[in-house]
């Protein structure tokens, strides 16, 4: 699982939004960013997290912070979320899951007794020269902006 740690340098993604836009790692030197991974678009806890991190994106704005939210969903899926719910920040379409386990958040999971492999909610804080300030594995799906924004 997450073997990336404070200190690290991150890792130079590259992947695609809802709206096909390329997004990579080079694209933000000179800000701070969030990219924050749910396991699936729309379902109640990640629609929390993206919901927190939304009325808290002024705040993120004002301190110099980017944020990037990333899934395995397609394309379309995530286009739905984030129209649905007025997202002011793009959502990656990692289906082929390369982004994903570049920053190592693939992997077993438990879920009412089952095993599964799949998205570990995970977030990572890089600042403004590409070196991980923070992972939060952690996450408060409700107070997450206040998790970052300390």
């Amino acid at each position: 699982m997450t073997t990336l740690k404070k200190g690290d340098k991150a890792p130079a993604f590259s992947g695609v939004d809802q709206d096909g836009k390329a997004h990579k790692l080079s694209d933000y030197v000179g800000k701070k960013l969030v990219v924050f991974f749910y396991p699936k678009a729309s379902t109640p806890g990640c629609t929390a997290e993206a919901c927190d991190l939304r009325d808290n994106f002024e705040r993120f704005e004002a301190n110099n912070y980017a944020l990037l939210g990333v899934s395995a969903d397609p394309a379309a899926r995530q286009a739905k979320f984030k129209e649905k719910y007025n997202f002011p920040f793009p959502l990656l379409a990692d289906e082929d899951k390369s982004v994903i386990e570049a920053f190592g958040v693939w992997g077993p999971k438990k879920f009412m007794g089952k095993e599964y492999d799949g998205i570990h909610r995970t977030t990572f804080v890089i600042d403004e020269k590409g070196i991980i300030d923070e992972v939060i594995e952690k996450v408060k799906t409700k107070e997450h902006a206040a998790q970052i924004l300390k």
